[in-house]
């Protein structure tokens, strides 16, 4: 159950990274108001949960788990904004798709 909480962090700070990504995407006041909105309560959201995941969880294990806001971004970025992402990138997705297993299985 704690690892689900480091996921739903996860996931709430990266929707609220790309609410502010989305707040570039298009001019205009009310656009960038209602994104950068969304994006506080998101994060706020996410911050609440993180103090609980902190509660439960040793911080040598929580801490590293962020890594998967890497995966998600990098995932967003690819299939929300087609932006281009080098096999490079991806290897390094995979690196730490390995590292966060490896974190997991030994907590």
């Amino acid at each position: 159950m704690s690892y689900l909480l480091i996921v739903l962090a996860s996931l709430l700070s990266c929707g609220g990274q790309l609410c502010q990504k989305q707040a570039t995407w298009r001019p205009g006041r009310r656009h960038l108001i209602f994104w950068l909105a969304f994006s506080v309560l998101l994060l706020g959201c996410a911050m609440l949960l993180w103090l609980l995941v902190l509660q439960r969880i040793p911080v040598s294990v929580a801490y590293p788990m962020l890594s998967l806001n890497f995966i998600f971004i990098t995932f967003a970025a690819r299939f929300i904004w087609h932006e281009r992402v080098s096999l490079r990138h991806w290897l390094g997705v995979v690196l730490i798709i390995a590292g966060i297993s490896i974190l997991g299985g030994a907590a």
